[in-house]
């Protein structure tokens, strides 16, 4: 039997991305490629959310990172139907994601081909072939990790996207911080650990973030990835904002 989802409306969605200070965080996104936002979920609505991982008709797919070398752990894509809070905030976040990843496509001399909504540019990405739901819930249990990576999946790429923290780091696991790290050009590569705190999101770069240079500005790589985790159970959910081939 399907459990109901305690789920935010579309408005308390918007609210709540509203209620983050998105000058304050594009430029922690601009000096370190990643940036908390506040609280976008409720403990009950988290809870909720990782409940159904042992759901399978909400999925599409299931991957056992071990199996392909991505690490330890498993995730689960959701299908083009997802629960309402996953689609509720993802069309919340997009128009506040917009306008930096037009800003850094601009600094970089790079296309910027993102549509004005949400659902005009998944429709360029389906039309391209990328019309697989990207959308994923994460599951880490003691011992796991997740391998540095980006998430690209096509051609179509957006340069953003979020992570949201479902379990108390301290209480239900240990361990598992978020992780970023840079490649410096002519130096050595920089770090970043992120703990996630419940129902709080971390707005990263999918792949690149622009770095002032002497020439102008360059694109500084970076990956992501989990560090081990020591106790406990993780869940995350993770909002892409292009659709995979």
């Amino acid at each position: 039997m399907t459990k109901k989802v305690t789920t935010p409306t579309a408005a308390q969605a918007r609210r709540r991305v509203v209620g983050t200070d998105w000058a304050a965080l594009a430029g922690e996104l601009d000096r370190h490629g990643c940036a908390p936002t506040g609280p976008l979920l409720t403990p009950a609505e988290c809870r909720a959310l990782a409940a159904l991982y042992d759901e399978p008709q909400w999925f599409r797919t299931r991957v056992d990172m071990a199996r392909h070398r991505f690490g330890s752990g498993e995730y689960r894509y959701f299908t083009h139907r997802p629960p309402a809070p996953v689609a509720a905030l993802r069309a919340a976040l997009y128009p506040r994601l917009l306008p930096i990843a037009r800003e850094w496509a601009q600094r970089l001399g790079r296309p910027a081909p993102w549509s004005d909504t949400l659902e005009e540019w998944l429709e360029r990405c389906h039309e391209a072939g990328q019309d697989r739901s990207a959308q994923i819930l994460l599951r880490y249990t003691e011992g796991d990790w997740n391998a540095l990576h980006r998430d690209v999946f096509g051609d179509l790429v957006f340069p953003l996207q979020v992570v949201i923290g479902l379990d108390a780091h301290g209480d239900d696991y240990t361990g598992g911080e978020f992780l970023m790290v840079e490649q410096r050009a002519r130096a050595q590569s920089r770090g970043i650990t992120t703990v996630l705190p419940r129902g709080h999101g971390l707005v990263f770069t999918t792949r690149d973030r622009p770095v002032r240079s002497a020439r102008g500005w360059s694109a500084g790589a970076m990956r992501h990835g989990v560090s081990t985790v020591r106790s406990g159970r993780r869940h995350a959910l993770g909002l892409v904002f292009h659709d995979a081939s």
